[in-house]
Formats: structure tokens, sequence, C-alpha cells
């Protein structure tokens, strides 16, 4: 089950209204889905006067990260925060399994196939694997008769599938 905004959302007042506003900004890539649904935002909270986010990039090297950023800094002045700060963090690593499930619906909506299954967390070396790509089902159609027609999609966090019942190319959100 994937963690819910709520799960990170602070139950102080302040800091919720806080968390409300960079909840609100969209994923550049992906416009459907929101940085809080996406699970990259992680935390919002006060320290003295500063308000202060903290977002957790797909992955390091995410070039949508500056981005975010000066959009979640609008976002905050136009909710009429004056002293804040959005910090990025690396530890922990984000991890699909934090795409709340209204995250999951906008994507298939939009016609990106979620992440099926849950990433394993490991804190050693990645041990990939080979073989057949997984089975995954059709954002248009609901078919599981799919296939992969390149591990390289739009952005390097999605692989490029084809349906073989409705015959539509899709993106698919590749577990990580």
């Amino acid at each position: 089950m994937a963690i819910t905004e709520q799960a990170h959302r602070p139950t102080n007042e302040s800091e919720a209204r806080l968390w409300d506003v960079a909840a609100q900004v969209p994923d550049p890539e992906i416009p459907v889905i929101s940085i809080a649904d996406l699970g990259i935002l992680r935390d919002a909270h006060f320290e003295g006067d500063t308000a202060v986010i903290t977002i957790t990039p797909t992955y390091s090297g995410c070039p949508a990260m500056g981005h975010i950023t000066n959009d979640v800094e609008l976002a905050l002045a136009k909710a009429g925060y004056e002293d804040f700060r959005v910090d990025l963090v690396l530890n922990p690593a984000w991890t699909t399994d934090w795409i709340t499930e209204t995250g999951r619906e906008n994507l298939r909506s939009f016609g990106i196939a979620p992440p099926q299954g849950r990433a394993e967390q490991s804190s050693g070396p990645v041990l990939l694997t080979l073989g057949a790509p997984p089975r995954i089902t059709c954002p248009h159609c609901g078919s599981d008769d799919t296939k992969e027609i390149t591990p390289f999609g739009s952005t390097s966090c999605k692989a490029l599938y084809s349906c073989n019942t409705c015959f539509e190319p899709f993106d698919y959100f590749k577990v990580h």
C-alpha cells in the first residue's frame, strides 16, 4: 500500500496549512500529479519564523528539482509566506511506494500505467536481474496483454509499452 499524503501532513494547524500550499504544486513532468501525491513532498515545518519545505527527488539526478523548488517558492510567496526555504534531501531515497493512491489513479487517468508491485529497499548493492519485463496493465483498456517496447520512456523513471488489445502505446512508471 502506498503511503498517503496524510502520513506526512503535520497535525499542527499552521504547519498543515504550509503543507497544503506546497502540496498543490504539480510535478512539472507529469502535471496531473501533485508533488504530495508523487511522494516527493516529505515535510513542512517552521524553524522560528522560517517556513521550511522538505522535498526528495525521484532520483538524485532528476532535472525537474530546480523547477519544483522554484514552483514551491512561488506558491509560498503567493500564499503570503515571506521567510521560507526549500530543502532537498536524498536520504531516505524516494521510492514508488510513496506515490499515493490518488496519485496512482491520476497517472492511470492520464494514460500512464502506475508502478505495479513494491520497491525493495536495500542498504547494500542493488542486484540487477535479467529476464522478461513484467506484464503491465494497460491504463487505456485494462488489458494485461501488453509488451515492453523499450525500457526507456519519456523520462528515465518510465518505460514504453504497447497494448496488444487496444493497440495503444503507453508509458509505465517503473517500480523503484
